[in-house]
């Protein structure tokens, strides 16, 4: 008889840090009184701590899987949606099931018109825990089980310029070009009103070979967008991230129509379901999944779907412990045609130390985990910044 699902528990893990992501605060901008900034630039709250929500599945037989997702707001629904609805649910199933479990977990509630948010969110941690199982019962890395490892290490882009002024900016991009990086991407949330300057100052710091990319956090509508990065491509630009309001697909179709820089989006989609309409309108040229709000299943999927398209695939990288990460970087290792993967420094860099095993970025590349499955697992250190929420 095959193992079984027997038991899920949910953490929110909260680690402090001295610089608000995306940089210090700005003019107008104040962290309330439950932690929280929004963002004036682009009107998107965030945290001033980094949090994420871990899951913790086991098996009948003591199997253990590791999940990770979104904790930056209101990490507890992820904590309540697992212990009332999922574990009900998957408890007695086979882990290896996954893909299965995915999409009935999908199907319970898609009438109800939970087909994104935080439900989806739940199901990416429960989901990638289960190919962590999945990989250790099999004695396999996950990326093994995924139609085979076509790379050995990944290429990265520094993603972030997280500094007060320009100048800092400037010097810390120079830094990791002497690094051995060759790609950067800084945010335009972070100086609005010198995203021009700050591009002007890079190509110039860094030289014509450095790919140079701006993520707009969708602060523009779709003329401003396409105007902006007209002008903006003198320049160079490898690719413009997330111009317009996610919501707004035939703006996004819009602006990639209206200019020559590749345009790349997909952070926030869910699922296969997110993608297609985008796809099938020709907005985008690249797709940037984000594991932690879609899991190992829908992650291959969407990359699957933009190689049908003929549409890369750069893969995002978000707040948390890595644990999600590294679930990116297994399925990476795997997709077909991949030029990089985002490379959070002001992230990976520090809460990695809380993991055991290897999951690291040096001289322009990630290194990829060893052993079965995720190849990581919290370490006894990182419960100094772990709430047990369910389970």
């Amino acid at each position: 008889m095959r193992d079984q699902i027997d038991h899920i528990e949910t953490f929110i893990v909260t680690i402090p840090r001295d610089t608000p992501y995306l940089g210090p605060l700005r003019p107008g901008e104040s962290v309330n009184e439950r932690g929280y900034l929004v963002r004036s630039s682009n009107g998107t709250i965030y945290p001033t701590q980094d949090r994420s929500v871990l899951v913790k599945v086991t098996t009948r037989d003591g199997a253990v899987g590791w999940g990770e997702t979104y904790g930056l707001t209101a990490p507890r629904v992820i904590g309540e949606l697992v212990d009332d609805l999922i574990l009900p649910l998957v408890r007695g199933r086979d882990p290896f099931d996954v893909s299965a479990i995915w999409h009935d977990l999908y199907d319970t509630l898609r009438v109800r018109g939970y087909t994104g948010g935080f439900w989806l969110d739940a199901l990416a941690a429960v989901d990638i825990a289960l190919w962590d199982i999945c990989g250790k019962l099999a004695g396999q890395p996950i990326r093994k089980l995924l139609g085979g490892e076509r790379r050995s290490s990944i290429p990265a882009y520094v993603s972030g310029l997280p500094r007060a002024t320009l100048d800092e900016r400037v010097e810390l991009a120079a830094q990791f070009v002497a690094k051995g990086y060759d790609a950067i991407k800084f945010a335009a949330a972070v100086d609005p009103d010198g995203i021009e300057a700050e591009l002007a100052a890079l190509r110039d710091a860094l030289g014509p070979q450095v790919k140079l990319m701006i993520d707009f956090h969708w602060m523009f509508g779709r003329g401003e967008a396409a105007a902006l990065i007209r002008r903006l491509e003198p320049y160079g630009l490898y690719f413009a991230e997330a111009p317009v309001k996610p919501e707004d697909v035939e703006g996004l179709a819009h602006v990639a129509r209206a200019v020559v820089t590749p345009i790349a989006g997909g952070e926030e989609w869910r699922s296969v379901h997110d993608a297609l309409p985008r796809l099938r309108a020709g907005a985008l040229a690249i797709v940037q999944p984000e594991m932690g709000h879609k899991g190992i299943t829908q992650f291959l999927r969407i990359a699957q779907l933009a190689g049908a398209h003929h549409v890369k695939t750069i893969p995002h990288a978000t707040i948390g412990v890595g644990i999600f990460q590294a679930a990116s970087l297994q399925a990476s290792a795997a997709i077909e045609e991949l030029p990089m993967h985002e490379y959070q420094h002001s992230i990976l860099d520090r809460n990695a130390a809380l993991l055991d095993g290897e999951l690291k970025c040096e001289a322009g590349a990630y290194v990829l985990p060893e052993g079965p499955g995720l190849g990581v697992a919290p370490s006894a250190a990182l419960w100094a910044y772990a709430e047990k929420i369910q389970g």
